[in-house]
């Protein structure tokens, strides 16, 4: 139960980040009630539980800056990147990928290549096996259609994958142990090297890329910003929609009903809006409070961190109905799954077209009457990401 440490924010020194891990979504739903501004030591911030309060801090940057500087990113990254920068500085180096996002070039590109890709991966599938669809098609897909994007083909889905964790384990070594930043300088090492090539090629020969929108540009950023965003993007852009295309099926595979109206009705937008608010990819963001302030009333300070919890937000009370249901039927309410603000997700138009669009549709075309092999084997995890660890399936 929070405590009260004097008149300012109250401090819950119960909470540990193996909880945070495990089961998150008890704890926010005590806090939403308790204490929806509530410090908590070991996280060494204020979190906010409530939607209207996450979405205040994230909408108002300049009270609230992205440049939380107790964050391991900078170190992991060897760079300050645009996640962590406000202003015009974000939004330059930002919209140097814009290009690359916009929805045309989503519809006249990205979309038959992702839906190559898909086609590709699928039919790799066998009728009638129990395999993971974590290792054998979530997290691949994710990683080939992210190569594709940012002008990376040639690297492999394997180092895509371990780049990526690598480097959110460098970003969440709050700790400061040796090992994942050793992991991390290895991987940037092996980055930089192939990015050096992919942009002599787009330099030759410019296609539709985000690299290539960078390195072409008239008045291109730095060379190291640019390695930056594309490192920004490895790092989450497997995750998203790996952890979201999981979170969908589970959702769907433990609801019959769900699944026989996704499949009728074509219901899979609704599908993926309903399975990114149950359970966000993202689930905490940090921002740097620049100014004295309040929250609820509590005096905040300035140089104080606070904590947005995204995950919480989509699960608050004052918007949804029984939130810890997965449930494509509930009325239409916007999420916080990916942010709001100037840092709102840059490729929250591409995951769902990819997943929503392509992908779902195409693996219940092929496997109709595909089910879950052991549901009691799903298990949930992640603190700052969440999904399934895993997702075994019977190919039917």
């Amino acid at each position: 139960m929070p405590t009260t440490l004097n008149r300012a924010v109250p401090v819950d020194d119960s909470i540990q980040i193996n909880d945070l891990h495990s089961n998150p979504y008890a704890i926010y739903k005590r806090l939403r009630s308790e204490a929806p501004v509530v410090q908590v030591p070991v996280l060494n911030r204020i979190l906010l539980t409530k939607a209207a309060d996450t979405k205040y801090v994230k909408d108002n940057w300049e009270m609230f800056s992205s440049d939380d500087p107790f964050t391991p990113m900078k170190r992991a990254f060897l760079a300050h990147t645009l996640m962590r920068k406000d202003g015009e500085e974000h939004a330059r180096e930002r919209g140097a990928m814009a290009p690359a996002f916009s929805p045309k070039v989503i519809k006249n590109c990205w979309q038959p290549i992702y839906t190559s890709v898909a086609e590709d991966y699928i039919t790799r599938l066998n009728r009638g096996d129990t395999v993971d669809l974590f290792t054998e098609l979530a997290a691949p897909f994710a990683a080939r259609c992210l190569t594709h994007l940012l002008g990376i083909t040639e690297a492999s889905d394997e180092d895509m994958i371990r780049w990526s964790q690598t480097l959110i384990d460098g970003a969440g070594n709050f700790a400061g142990l040796p090992e994942p930043f050793e992991k991390s300088d290895a991987a940037n090492a092996e980055m930089d090297r192939l990015f050096a090539k992919c942009a002599e090629r787009v330099r030759a020969s410019p296609d539709a890329s985000a690299l290539s929108a960078m390195v072409n540009a008239e008045n291109p950023i730095p060379m190291s910003q640019i390695y930056s965003n594309i490192k920004i993007a490895i790092g989450g852009g497997i995750n998203e929609p790996r952890d979201a295309l999981l979170t969908i099926l589970y959702g769907l595979l433990t609801d019959p009903e769900q699944l026989e109206a996704c499949k009728e009705g074509a219901l899979w937008n609704e599908a993926f809006e309903e399975a990114v608010r149950w359970v966000a990819p993202i689930q905490v963001s940090s921002r740097l409070v620049t100014q004295d302030t309040e929250i609820r009333g509590l005096p905040i300070s300035k140089g104080t961190v606070v904590m947005t919890s995204q995950a919480s937000a989509c699960h608050d009370e004052d918007i949804y109905d029984a939130p810890e249901r997965y449930n494509i039927f509930r009325a239409k309410a916007p999420h916080q799954a990916f942010g709001n603000g100037p840092h709102f997700c840059q490729g929250t138009h591409i995951a769902r077209r990819m997943l929503a669009q392509i992908l779902l549709p195409m693996l219940f075309e092929h496997f109709p009457n595909m089910t879950l092999a052991k549901t009691e084997a799903v298990k949930f995890w992640g603190f700052g990401f969440r999904g399934p660890m895993s997702l075994p399936v019977t190919l039917n």
